[in-house]
């Protein structure tokens, strides 16, 4: 892929240049709002604002794909002169800031700072982060740094992106940022160490560094070539946190090349290309009493292309974790076929309405099924995801996952399992599990508020404080406790002053936790379960726990019911259908019993 680097040093003092870093300071904003996540990049009026004095005696690069193209994606570079302003010193304080640099044994004027690495939506998945860390850190090696320093985000991975460039974070410096709206963590980067997986690309940016941006020159450009560009689908590993597949429309000259770059790698391990078949479905979806001869379909399969080759219609979906590339049809179209069987039980037009409200998830294994089912269903066309536990082997006996996966974070395996039935999702996850620090984060606001909470975690502080937030916000939630089928809604939507669990906690909130006994908290517990209705099995198997149970009895038809439990739920509550609060038994030991034998035993025909 071929980018064009302008790259620039404003003088810390004086005002030439105000024009110029307004513009800066512009376009970081824009994508730092990033459509509202976060809205203190937008002033009242509208307009994006990220003044920072910082941006006064710093390198400035900014990529375009063409020399006077549009900008797509910009990082500074802050030198030592200007050290006393570095994010990462705010961020710590002086003192903890002065011992970092203690630790790593150099001074502050040996110390760089690269932030603000910005890149719009459209090239993200064409490797321009990657070209743009290395271009900075290749000039910060030229400078004669010895250590860079730098604040991270942690949501999506951005710091397991910088440690692929040999970063490490500070330990103990993690902590929620309101600005950013998501963790923030402090990385650290050794000059002599290399530069990770990129160590060859860094060292050729430092060479070029001289040639192609002078110091005290201003805005000369560096156009590079595919073999230089350290793009994101390079060959190598997938990565256990790998979990967003890459969309590519060949329609698109730069999705088209990338492509392309993507099948000469040498990474792709199966390529499932099935659009032939899948516009067959798409015809008949929309006219499914149309008998059509062999030569009528290809026309409408020709009219339906307008022009544009088979291989090119549609979207290809990179998934890193598995290798695979898949062929699949527009987004509009796709789901249209892939909901299709569903109609007279939901509608078209209650599918629409369904694919646009948000759900979150908490707790991943019994919340793993009902994710995997709300997808299905189509119930849902965006989804929070939060676990912070890994995927064990005595897991699998009802979570569904291969022994590959053992290992993988849960809200990890879940995203990877959701995009591989919808490619066009729109999924965040919480691989920290939901904290207090990421509460307010994974409720959100705005248009980015989760429409409804499936609660299926262990925790009870958690249980709580995540109910007294959504009753708090207007948000109903759904948990379903996988024995004796019970589904307990709670629709703090439409009585916004219920008691949490049907007021079987008293007046116990979170904050109480901390000071109960254990005895308090097993009693809490119980009182959350209904200890007098759980199944005999269930309740002869607690006095057992860490004895000779590791933990509770659950079983994959359970949980397979769970999941279904909550996504007729769900649907009903979305679609306004009546769903009152309540907690429901749909035990199937019970119902699957003779007295509910629809069918009149047959007298025997044997003598």
């Amino acid at each position: 892929m071929q980018w064009h680097i302008s790259a620039c040093s404003v003088p810390r003092d004086g005002t030439e240049h105000t024009d110029l870093v307004g513009e800066l300071r512009e376009l970081r904003a824009r994508i730092l709002y990033d459509r509202g996540r976060r809205p203190d990049f937008q002033a009242a009026d509208g307009t994006h604002v990220d003044d920072q004095e910082l941006d006064y005696g710093a390198w400035h690069f900014v990529a375009r794909r063409e020399p006077d193209g549009v900008p797509l994606g910009y990082i500074r570079l802050s030198t030592p002169a200007t050290g006393d302003l570095f994010q990462s010193r705010a961020y710590l304080g002086d003192d903890a800031y002065d011992a970092v640099l203690a630790s790593e044994g150099v001074t502050a004027g040996e110390t760089f700072e690269h932030s603000r690495l910005v890149v719009e939506h459209r090239a993200r998945k064409l490797g321009l982060g990657a070209f743009l860390n290395a271009v900075a850190i290749g000039a910060a090696h030229h400078l004669g740094a010895k250590i860079m320093i730098g604040t991270s985000g942690t949501k999506d991975g951005q710091d397991q992106f910088h440690g692929r460039f040999g970063f490490h974070p500070v330990p103990g410096t993690r902590r929620y940022v309101e600005c950013y709206t998501e963790d923030v963590v402090i990385l650290v980067h050794r000059t002599a160490a290399g530069a990770g997986e990129y160590t060859d690309l860094v060292a050729e940016m430092s060479t070029r560094f001289p040639t192609w941006a002078p110091i005290g020159r201003y805005a000369t450009t560096l156009p590079t070539d595919q073999h230089a560009a350290p793009s994101a689908l390079r060959p190598r590993t997938p990565g256990d946190n790998d979990w967003r597949p890459v969309l590519f429309e060949p329609t698109r000259t730069a999705d088209r090349a990338a492509l392309t770059e993507l099948l000469e790698s040498g990474v792709v391990g199966a390529v499932h290309d099935t659009i032939d078949t899948q516009l067959v479905e798409l015809i008949h979806s929309r006219e499914p009493a149309r008998r059509t001869s062999d030569s009528a379909l290809d026309a409408d399969i020709a009219t339906q292309l307008a022009g544009v080759e088979p291989w090119a219609y549609g979207t290809w979906v990179w998934y890193p974790w598995s290798a695979r590339l898949v062929h699949v049809l527009p987004r509009a179209e796709f789901r249209l076929v892939r909901t299709d069987r569903n109609r007279e039980k939901i509608q078209r037009p209650q599918q629409r309405r369904l694919l646009d409200r948000r759900i979150g998830i908490v707790g991943l294994s019994v919340g793993n099924c009902a994710a995997i089912t709300l997808a299905l269903e189509g119930i849902g066309g965006a989804f929070r995801l939060a676990d912070f536990d890994e995927l064990s082997l005595s897991n699998m006996n009802r979570l569904r996952a291969g022994v590959h996966d053992i290992g993988v974070g849960k809200a990890v395996l879940c995203a990877r399992q959701l995009f591989e039935i919808d490619p066009y999702l729109d999924i965040e996850i919480m691989p920290t599990g939901l904290t207090d620090a990421n509460m307010a984060e994974f409720f959100g606001t705005g248009a980015a508020a989760i429409d409804l909470l499936v609660e299926e975690c262990d925790t009870p502080y958690v249980k709580i404080a995540a109910r007294e937030h959504a009753r708090a916000l207007g948000i109903p939630v759904i948990m379903d406790c996988n024995d004796r089928g019970m589904l307990d809604i709670e629709r703090f939507d439409t009585e916004p002053d219920r008691p949490l669990l049907h007021g079987r906690l008293g007046t116990i909130t979170a904050r109480d936790l901390p000071t109960l006994t254990a005895q308090d908290k097993a009693d809490l517990i119980l009182a959350m379960v209904d200890a007098d209705r759980i199944s005999p099995e269930l309740a002869a198997a607690f006095p057992e726990i860490g004895r000779t149970l590791s933990s509770w009895p659950q079983l994959a038809s359970d949980v397979t019911l769970g999941g279904a439990l909550v996504a007729e739920a769900a649907r009903r509550i979305l679609l306004g259908m009546p769903c009152e609060s309540g907690r429901f038994y749909i035990d199937l030991e019970a119902l699957i019993a003779p007295e509910h034998n629809t069918v009149a035993p047959l007298e025997s025909t044997f003598a």
